[in-house]
């Protein structure tokens, strides 16, 4: 068996080998995770430690608290590893379900190894190597995981809008919700009012502010817990922590319900704890609403929303931005028939996610500079993650397409070396450069990577001038098939709960 870490491999066996020779393949995955769990825990010991006594003196600010909530996102999803891994030797949803946070672990320590480097101060040089060892039991448990077979015979896919199975939802949507999201049309209707929380910019609800509400309410809620946000312009930085589950923000409409902000890495924040609205709790839905950075241009990365939860989606939203606009971290996500606008590597980072029906505009840079729709993150060929869109247009705003200065426009970039993005059955208009993707400032790391089309239409979806890099395809039916919503992010275990339409197949 070939692993990332070979040396850390075989140190997390010796305990095993000392009882069984020949360690199964289930054994030798139980027991690399209890080691990345075991040295996780040292590492979160040491993570509480930092920053006393100026031991930790952060470049950016939040840093230190992305690797505190970051690492312990991994610590919980290392041990709901190992119990999906216990139950689910036979079972491809429930290993599949590992293979995504174990992905999601080694993202986050990307990120916050990021954070690191613009910091300083005596406990630094062991923190680095503390968590570049600590999640090398975690690349080498991936490795090792069996990937999930197809669950559908692509010749038979099919498309479906809001396909409801209820046989196949997550364990965490109760019965309740089973009933709801089975007989009604929007999924809200068998919702007593007086369950729903109120926002209210007028104060003329339960609250006035989002932030206030998500506080109110309840922690790791197995029911869907629902937030009307009734129009107004709500100017906050909201977090949502991995302890507050399944939180619905609902909107009065994405042209009247707005959710703003302006931190930027410009003016001194990681690009992690810039976004106006950061998610990370699982099940989270948003419909309705529009979502923005207002810090511009000029202060770089700004992210509008940054979404490192699993199950999440999204519905008839906007989210606006510059450059960073969304930031889909992490985890498996879905967005339908939302309106995206930024200037560079505005869809960026290492999510498994699906767009479907949305409009992804590019909008006019600063002077100088080119606009570039996506720069996906993936750092190993074992992680299942990347950027699948279907059904989109690819459009510039007025001000890009009517600009007198040529500015140079392409569809994504490789942020790291194994980058996955694929444009499935899409618009592309004419401002996109024929050669269609760019190189990541002058990097050669192309032979690596994973850019695809299919069957995609307009003035801009001419493949003839494309790249000839290695990486790049032309996709062939199956190939598609392995990006729509049920291969690539489950969808059909999950997208019927959240009462969003959605499509199954190409």
């Amino acid at each position: 068996m070939n692993t990332p870490y070979p040396n850390a491999c075989f140190d997390s066996l010796k305990l095993s080998i000392s009882i069984n020779i020949s360690p199964n393949i289930l054994s030798f995955l139980l027991q690399t995770l209890q080691t990345a769990l075991s040295e996780a825990g040292k590492l979160t010991d040491l993570l509480s430690g930092a920053g006393i006594s100026n031991n930790l003196v952060e470049g950016q600010r939040g840093s230190l608290q992305d690797c505190k909530d970051l690492h312990q996102i991994t610590s919980s999803f290392l041990k709901r590893s190992i119990s999906k891994i216990q139950d689910g030797v036979n079972d491809s949803r429930k290993l599949a379900d590992a293979r995504a946070y174990l992905s999601a672990a080694l993202t986050n320590k990307i990120t916050c190894l990021e954070g690191l480097d613009t910091a300083s101060g005596p406990l630094k040089p062991k923190l680095v190597t503390s968590f570049t060892e600590t999640y090398k039991h975690v690349s080498n448990s991936l490795s090792a995981l069996p990937k999930q077979r197809r669950a559908t015979n692509p010749k038979t896919g099919g498309k479906t809008n809001n396909r409801r199975l209820l046989g196949l939802f997550p364990d965490w949507i109760t019965k309740k919700d089973h009933r709801f999201l089975e007989d009604s049309s929007d999924g809200y209707d068998e919702y007593d009012p007086s369950e729903i929380i109120v926002v209210a910019a007028d104060g003329t609800g339960n609250f006035s502010t989002i932030n206030e509400a998500i506080s109110f309410a309840p922690d790791m809620s197995n029911d869907r817990v629902l937030i009307y946000v009734r129009e107004g312009v709500y100017d906050e930085n909201i977090e949502i922590p991995i302890y507050k589950t399944n939180i619905v923000l609902i909107g009065d409409g994405s042209d009247v319900t707005f959710i703003t902000g302006n931190r930027s890495v410009g003016d001194g924040w990681t690009t992690f704890r810039s976004a106006t609205l950061a998610v990370s709790g699982e099940g989270f839905l948003a419909r309705d609403m529009m979502i923005t950075n207002t810090a511009g241009p000029e202060k770089h990365q700004a992210v509008a929303l940054r979404v490192n939860a699993d199950f999440v989606a999204l519905y008839r939203c906007v989210i606006d931005g510059y450059q960073d606009t969304l930031y889909t971290h992490s985890f498996r996500q879905f967005y339908r028939e939302c309106d995206i606008y930024g200037t560079i590597d505005y869809i960026f980072g290492n999510a498994a996610v699906v767009f479907q029906g949305c409009n992804i505009v590019s909008k006019l840079p600063m002077p100088g500079q080119f606009t570039v729709v996506t720069a996906q993150s993936r750092d190993s060929p074992d992680e299942d993650t990347g950027i699948s869109m279907q059904n989109c247009s690819i459009l510039a705003s007025d001000d890009l397409f009517n600009s007198s200065n040529r500015v140079k426009s392409y569809l994504g970039r490789p942020w790291r070396e194994f980058s996955r993005t694929v444009l499935m059955e899409s618009y592309i208009d004419e401002f996109i450069d024929g050669s269609g993707w760019s190189r990541w400032n002058g990097g050669e790391e192309l032979d690596t990577l994973y850019y695809g089309e299919y069957n995609n239409n307009g003035p801009g979806s001419e493949t003839g001038k494309r790249v000839n890099w290695p990486g790049f395809h032309i996709m062939g039916y199956e190939d598609a098939f392995n990006f729509t919503a049920t291969e690539f992010i489950t969808g059909d275990g999950w997208l019927g709960s959240t009462s969003f339409p959605y499509d199954n197949g190409i």
